[in-house]
C-alpha cells in the first residue's frame, strides 16, 4: 500500500502508481506521500493536477469538447444547467463513488446531493446526463508511454434513481472496442493539450481519455485518468508488453 510506513520507496528504480483508489478520502496525505517518492510515475505534479476534476475547466477553456460542467464549492449557490437529466458527483472521486444520476424535474434531490457533498467539505460538479451512453456506452482510449495502445467499451453505470456505489469502485462491464476516427482524434487532441499543460512534469507513463457520445453523436470528454486508472490490459493482448516497455524506457 502507498501509505505503508515500512516500505523504503527510495530503494526502487521506479515506483508506478496503480491501486490507490483509497486516496479520495485522504488526498492531501496521498499527495504528500507522492512528493516524498523520488522516482514516481505518473509524477507528483501530474497527480496533484489530476486528482481534482476541476481540471476539466482548464481543458474546456482550451476549446476541447468537455461535457459542460458546473462546479459548486461549499458556500456557493447551486444553479442547475438546462438538461432533462443531471449527474452530480464530487470533484475528488474515483470509481463513480458518490456519483448519481438525477431527473432535472427533481431539483430538491439534486440540491440534497450537493448539500451532502458540501457538508463533507467537498466541491460538487453538475453535468448533463448524455443519454447516448445508454446505447453506445463509454469509450476509454488508452495510451502507454505517450503512444496509443488500445481502447475499451464500458457499459453505462448510472441507472435512473440508483444509489451511488458503496465500495471503492462500481462494478463495470468491459469489452474491447475499436475507437472511431472521431474518438481517436479527440483523445489525441486531449492528450496533446494535457501534455502541454503539464510540460514541466516528466513524460506521462500512462493516460486514459474517457469519452461519451454528445447530443450530436460527437465525442465529449468525461474524464482524463492519469492517477490510478484501470488500464484494461487484459482487453488487448499486446498491452502488457507495451506497458513493460514504457516502464523500461523510463528506468533506462
Amino acid at each position: 500500500m502507498w501509505d505503508d510506513p515500512s516500505v523504503d520507496w527510495d530503494a526502487f528504480d521506479l515506483v508506478v502508481v496503480r491501486g490507490t483508489w483509497d486516496y479520495v478520502d485522504r488526498r492531501d496525505a496521498f499527495l504528500a506521500w507522492a512528493r516524498s517518492v523520488p522516482r514516481l510515475r505518473n509524477a507528483p505534479g501530474v497527480l496533484a493536477w489530476n486528482t481534482d476534476k476541476r481540471y476539466l475547466a482548464e481543458l474546456a477553456g482550451l476549446g476541447l469538447p468537455v461535457i459542460p460542467t458546473t462546479f459548486v464549492a461549499p458556500g456557493e449557490a447551486l444553479r442547475l444547467p438546462e438538461a432533462p437529466e443531471l449527474v452530480v458527483k464530487p470533484t475528488v472521486s474515483a470509481g463513480a463513488r458518490d456519483t448519481r444520476r438525477h431527473a432535472a424535474e427533481s431539483p430538491d434531490e439534486v440540491a440534497a446531493h450537493v448539500a451532502y457533498l458540501h457538508a463533507a467539505g467537498r466541491t460538487a460538479m453538475v453535468q448533463p446526463y448524455l443519454r447516448g451512453v445508454d446505447t453506445a456506452g463509454e469509450t476509454a482510449v488508452l495510451y502507454l508511454g505517450g503512444r496509443y495502445s488500445h481502447a475499451i467499451r464500458k457499459a453505462p453505470l448510472l441507472a435512473p434513481g440508483a444509489p451511488p456505489p458503496s465500495g471503492l469502485f462500481a462494478p463495470e462491464e468491459i469489452e474491447p472496442r475499436e475507437p472511431s476516427a472521431a474518438e481517436r482524434e479527440t483523445a489525441d487532441r486531449v492528450l496533446a493539450a494535457v501534455t502541454e499543460l503539464l510540460a514541466g512534469e516528466p513524460e506521462l507513463l500512462y493516460a486514459r481519455i474517457d469519452l461519451l457520445p454528445g447530443p450530436d453523436g460527437a465525442p465529449q470528454v468525461i474524464e482524463v485518468e492519469l492517477t490510478e486508472p484501470s488500464l484494461f490490459l487484459d482487453q488487448a493482448p499486446e498491452a502488457p508488453q507495451r506497458l513493460a516497455e514504457a516502464i523500461a524506457a523510463v528506468v533506462a
